[in-house]
């Protein structure tokens, strides 16, 4: 009898001890039926840990927090239970029934996926205990307008496009994200960029408003007809009072999340008139100057000048083609280089554009450069102008004199000289050639066989010094250990190196460095990550208290940062801070 039960117990123990072993992945919501104008919350649960996790596509959500990462470890009755948990925070893009796809993945070599399910969106609801109606003083406080300063204008005609935020002073924003940008096709777009967001007093529909600029761009249409300008959303913070008061009689704010947008506009784009039209003309739209400018008038043959096809103005400077120089045969032309030097305001492009010639004379003379001409479409007059540059001579005063055929020359446009072109100037090519050096060179004796004699015995004491040199390096226990330390930092933070700019990546790329070279130097498995746990073992393995705390304050900021506003400068700073770290780490563990 006694031998029954003991085996009862072992097939308990053993099946709990398989239950307890198995792996769960599971996708968990915070409600199936919400409003369109709700927050819904995803949260994916393992109870081991994995790697490689991919999340469903939410492309009928707007994504306005997460992925937030919590790690749980905990033991009862001397079960040690652990759960990993990414959190999603998403705002519907429309109501029906949404169906969310399977999240993957990878823990001990499987791959595990969550079951796809649906969510039910419904008419925007109102908020329990909340006669005031929050959301509907949200919607009706703010509003993003994009102001268009042209609705009709020509093709290549400059548009701009300003984007404002209007908030009522009865309400506020704590904070914004885009959500969907414009991408202006059939445009050439240039943002203009926006220093800080001043708050301005302004009017909405008759009613005074504050209102911040919140981006500016400049559109230049490149197809005639009706264009559409896509909106710019935001999904906005809205600080709104409620219908509760505090003790003084003012009212408590509430937070509440709308999305705005723009709308998108339509511009009417006109072609140019035809009438009038230059033959040359290129697409230049504006109020330009041309010139053609050379660096020098008189000169020798065999040097340079060089010649600069310029354009001036305010226009379309980056959207058309400069003339092209023409010269005489006889001189010898470079391909030219592009220079531009264009700065762009909310008025369109301003500045120059020019292509620079290297011009080289091979012979005596005076050899003009004819007129060329530039055609643009003004917009002041709405007519076509034509600038010439007027015809250029240069004067080769030093040089060969081209005399050699009577017949076969150019006449200069003046009439006093003429310029004669040798017919030898392109000589035939023999294709069988059989040349020997007129003097030979033996290699003994030579420079080559000095140096390859003299090198070798060279290079013996290079080698001695080059052997000392590295030994004193060995004996050199104290610095190999830092120098060892701070390779080992930048090994395990290589690929947060690479993320540096892109702030989600760079620091989930940081955090799992950090975890990696924990594991690698204290043997500790992700499973048995925790603060206490990751303290207590540097203590124990003699490492200096600020260090250690040093640690833990970068690993917690990693949580933290990448739902923060965080720059450029202050992820260089955390990177350094985790090299320097992990440098002092490695030297001071026992």
């Amino acid at each position: 009898m006694k031998i029954l039960k003991h085996i009862a117990l072992l097939i308990i123990i053993l099946i709990t001890s398989i239950a307890t072993a198995q792996v769960k992945f599971e996708a968990k919501v915070s409600k199936k039926k919400l409003g369109v104008n709700e927050r819904l919350r995803i949260d994916f649960v393992m109870n081991k840990d994995g790697d490689n996790f991919n999340p469903p596509d939410f492309a009928n959500f707007n994504v306005v927090g997460g992925p937030n990462t919590s790690v749980s470890n905990s033991w009862r009755n001397g079960v040690h239970a652990y759960t990993k948990t990414y959190s999603y925070f998403l705002a519907p893009k429309k109501k029906g029934n949404i169906k969310i796809k399977q999240a993957s993945i990878e823990i001990g070599g499987e791959v595990y996926k969550t079951q796809a399910f649906s969510i039910q969106i419904i008419n925007a609801v109102k908020r329990p205990n909340d006669p005031y109606n929050v959301e509907g003083v949200a919607s009706e406080n703010i509003h993003l307008v994009a102001e268009v300063s042209k609705s009709d204008p020509y093709i290549n005609e400059a548009v701009t496009v300003v984007y404002k935020l209007y908030v009522s002073a009865t309400t506020g924003v704590s904070n914004w994200r885009e959500v969907n940008n414009p991408r202006y096709n059939d445009f050439w777009s240039q943002k203009i960029e926006t220093k800080g967001l001043r708050i301005q007093n302004g009017t909405y529909k008759g009613e005074d408003y504050r209102y911040v600029v919140l981006r500016k761009t400049v559109l230049y249409p490149q197809k005639t007809g009706a264009l559409e300008i896509e909106p710019l959303t935001l999904d906005v913070t809205v600080e709104v009072p409620t219908n509760r008061r505090d003790i003084f009689g003012g009212r408590h704010m509430a937070q509440v999340n709308r999305t705005v947008s723009a709308g998108s506009r339509t511009i009417k784009v006109k072609p140019l008139p035809e009438k009038g039209k230059p033959d040359d003309f290129t697409g230049a739209v504006g109020n330009f100057k041309f010139n053609v400018i050379t660096s020098k008038s008189e000169l020798n043959a065999s040097e340079s000048l060089q010649a600069r096809v310029e354009v001036t103005g305010k226009g379309n400077l980056s959207l058309f083609q400069l003339p092209k120089l023409t010269v005489p045969s006889s001189l010898e032309v470079y391909e030219p280089e592009h220079n531009e030097n264009i700065r762009t305001n909310l008025s369109g492009m301003q500045g120059s554009i020019s292509d620079s010639y290297t011009i080289v004379p091979q012979y005596q003379g005076k050899y003009p450069i004819p007129s060329i001409s530039f055609s643009y479409f003004d917009l002041e007059t709405e007519t076509y102008k034509r600038v010439s540059s007027g015809e250029i001579i240069i004067d080769v005063i030093e040089g060969p004199i081209n005399n050699s055929l009577g017949d076969n020359h150019i006449a200069i446009a003046n009439g006093s000289k003429e310029i004669t072109l040798n017919s030898d100037q392109f000589a035939f090519i023999k294709t069988n050639a059989n040349l020997k050096p007129i003097q030979t060179n033996n290699f003994f004796k030579s420079t080559g066989f000095w140096s390859s004699l003299i090198l070798p015995l060279l290079a013996i004491p290079l080698a001695m010094v080059y052997r000392q040199k590295k030994e004193e390096r060995n004996a050199d226990v104290f610095g190999n250990k830092i120098r060892k330390a701070d390779k080992l930092a930048k090994r395990y933070l290589s690929e947060a190196k690479k993320a540096l700019g892109h702030k989600d990546a760079f620091y989930i790329a940081l955090e799992k460095a950090l975890h990696n070279y924990l594991k690698a130097k204290l043997h500790i498995e992700t499973s048995e990550f925790s603060k206490e746990k990751i303290e207590n073992v540097l203590v124990e393995r003699q490492v200096n208290v600020p260090t250690v705390k040093e640690f833990i304050s970068i690993l917690e900021h990693c949580e933290l940062a990448r739902y923060t506003p965080i720059t450029n400068v202050e992820m260089q700073q955390d990177y350094d801070k985790a090299a320097s770290t992990i440098s002092i780490i490695d030297k001071e563990i026992k």
